[in-house]
């Protein structure tokens, strides 16, 4: 049987922690890439639903406006001294 390479890249953190999940269940990383590919061949899709991370709302409130401070949809508050930046901290809480 004839074979192929294909390269990835990734860290190696998360190959690490592939590797030994992948090993609990008595696989090598390519042979769980062979999994994921052929079950998606024969699926004709990714074989899971991709899907975002989810966060509670106060998160996704704050990941929101950071992104329209940085778009500058919003301006960023502004403190004359740390303790006026602190005293704001506290009274949202």
């Amino acid at each position: 049987m004839k074979t192929a390479n294909i390269n990835i890249r990734i860290d190696p953190e998360t190959k690490s922690n592939a590797e030994d999940l992948f090993s609990s269940f008595g696989l090598t990383v390519s042979d769980a890439v062979n999994l994921f590919i052929h079950q998606s061949l024969l699926e004709k899709a990714i074989p899971f639903q991709p899907r975002q991370p989810r966060y509670n709302a106060e998160t996704e409130a704050a990941i929101q406006e950071a992104r329209d401070i940085s778009s500058g949809k919003v301006a960023a508050k502004k403190y004359k001294t740390v303790e006026d930046m602190f005293a704001d901290l506290d009274a949202g809480c």
